[in-house]
């Protein structure tokens, strides 16, 4: 886990040049590249921590992993069951799980690098970039990044490196959520047509008191257990990333 992490908060690494003129925070420029001083390493960690979040949301898996989880819970009309915590720590573990081939290559080709004074941070951030940016294109529809663009007054782009960031990122998450929502759709039926005979077979009885949610409850999760659901749900959202096939 610690060197995703540190991957992370290499690719938020923000440029910080204006503060040149600080004593504290110097930036020196020589053959072997650009040197940042303690004070502005540690301004730029710092930095990097607070837009951390967004980072994991708007640039992973986790939007598409998150929405489904959630929508599957209630699908299963078990409330808070399994509780928020527990459904985040799943979809963060699940994030980094499909994330580790693209911050593996970023590990070894730019940040490696980079800590071995093998390559200058500006080169290896750029290449940082590349990567990360493969993987969202890959992963985003067509249509939506050629909405964006349009919007953007941007394109036609030749390869992913040409895509900006200010455009790809609103159209991979666009491309995410439309995703999630379909396969929650699909999520959602089964559980809907055991809510619909329940309800059908209760009015039938005359049992209109019975809450039909609370008897269709345990039919919902004896169905989700029999045909190992967790297992099935996991499965398919990993492999949906290319992952496990």
């Amino acid at each position: 886990m610690i060197r995703p992490a540190l991957v992370i908060l290499f690719l938020l690494a923000p440029a910080c040049a204006a503060a040149q003129g600080l004593p504290a925070l110097t930036i020196t420029e020589s053959d072997q590249g650009t040197s940042w001083s303690l004070s502005l390493q540690i301004l730029a960690l710092m930095t990097a921590l607070t837009v951390l979040p967004s980072l994991l949301l708007g640039m992973t898996a986790f939007t598409r992993i998150i929405i489904v989880l959630s929508i599957l819970r209630q699908a299963l009309g078990t409330q808070q069951t399994p509780p928020n915590q527990v459904l985040i720590a799943l979809a963060l573990f699940l994030t980094f799980f499909v994330m580790q081939p693209v911050l593996q290559q970023i590990y070894d080709l730019a940040l490696a690098p980079m800590l071995d004074d093998q390559m200058p941070q500006s080169e290896a951030l750029a290449l940082a970039s590349d990567i990360i940016k493969g993987f969202m294109v890959e992963h985003t529809r067509q249509n939506d990044l050629l909405m964006f663009a349009d919007m953007a007054g941007a394109g036609p782009f030749a390869t992913p490196e040409e895509v900006p960031f200010h455009v790809l990122l609103p159209a991979f998450l666009t491309s995410e959520l439309k995703t999630a929502f379909q396969i929650g759709f699909l999520l959602f039926l089964p559980f809907l047509v055991i809510d619909i005979v329940i309800a059908s077979i209760l009015m039938a009885l005359g049992m209109m008191m019975v809450s039909p949610v609370m008897v269709a409850l345990p039919f919902k999760l004896l169905l989700f257990v029999l045909v190992d659901g967790w297992a099935l749900t996991v499965g398919s959202l990993v492999a949906g990333y290319g992952l496990g096939g």
